[in-house]
């Protein structure tokens, strides 16, 4: 499903197929905390072992969104599959992701920093990042891979940009939801997600509304370039509001990526102008601070 000139790229970027339309990546917190030089802000938040997370994607060149500060090259993305096109069986996909990633893994396990103990542990991941690369609620059996990752013993965290409410209803809960925020009016959406459904803004607000309706921890993931949406912070805290959402990140946009090519660096928040922005959507909102991480540019809200 994925053209030849598009997989190229992806290869030679790290990226491992799982079938047709999956992949897995090494994420670099990953490797971190396997030379023990730290961990991702989600160990740090959520408890999860950054050594033990299998970053992944079962759309990998699915999105409908091309959004201005991705990282990946989102000019070779399609919206979703074609109608009638066969996707992979969720079982598969993970197998395969699990077989990909040992493969990659395979050099860490000589190097001097690497504690044995760990490189045994991250063979057996137990956490799945289902938001690699592309939208996962594209993949029409999204429920069905969450499931078959919990029946494993995996705690999933899915992170959607909310274009698919119809696969929300209904949808096997993961253990963290995300819906990815990245704008607090339709205009600043349409310059920064450059979404390709026309109702767009009805497809995330109707996903914000949905989100409420979760019993898994949920959060709400505000991704801030400056000059481009880091303004209106009642816009933001209006649609908050809907989502009922346990948590809320206020990160900055990292300047990694094909994204440099589209952004500069100087689009990049200080660590201290993010905490600004969470100041004002914390009192705006009643979300109160838990918590921070300076390397990754983010802080934590609670509700």
């Amino acid at each position: 499903m994925i053209p030849k000139e598009t997989a190229e790229l992806f290869l030679k970027h790290q990226y491992r197929f799982a079938g047709e339309h999956s992949a897995v990546k090494i994420c670099e917190w990953t490797k971190k905390s396997l030379r023990n030089e730290g961990a991702c802000y989600k160990q740090k938040f959520y408890g999860i072992e950054s050594h033990r997370c299998l970053q992944m994607t079962p759309s990998v060149s699915w999105c409908p969104n091309r959004c201005v500060y991705c990282w990946r090259a989102i000019e070779k993305t399609e919206e979703s599959p074609k109608t009638g096109e066969k996707t992979d069986n969720p079982n598969d996909i993970i197998d395969r992701c699990i077989e990909a990633q040992r493969k990659l893994l395979t050099g860490f396990k000589g190097l001097e920093r690497v504690e044995r103990k760990k490189w045994k542990e991250a063979q057996n991941p137990n956490q799945a990042a289902i938001s690699l690369s592309g939208e996962p609620t594209a993949y029409p059996r999204i429920s069905e891979l969450i499931n078959e990752f919990h029946r494993r013993g995996f705690t999933t965290f899915l992170v959607t940009n909310g274009q698919y409410p119809e696969r929300l209803e209904g949808m096997t809960e993961p253990t963290n939801l995300y819906i990815s925020l990245d704008a607090p009016d339709r205009e600043t959406y349409r310059k920064v997600d450059a979404p390709m459904l026309k109702d767009y803004w009805k497809r995330l607000n109707r996903s914000l509304e949905l989100m409420n309706g979760f019993s898994c921890t949920k959060v709400i993931r505000l991704t801030l370039v400056k000059g481009w949406n880091d303004h209106d912070p009642e816009g933001y805290a209006e649609l908050i509001k809907k989502a009922g959402a346990d948590f809320i990140e206020v990160k900055s946009y990292m300047w990694v990526g094909y994204s440099r090519l589209r952004l500069k660096e100087k689009n990049m928040l200080l660590h201290d102008e993010v905490k600004s922005f969470a100041e004002k959507i914390s009192e705006l909102t009643g979300y109160r601070y838990k918590d921070e991480q300076k390397s990754s540019r983010v802080v934590l809200l609670a509700r």
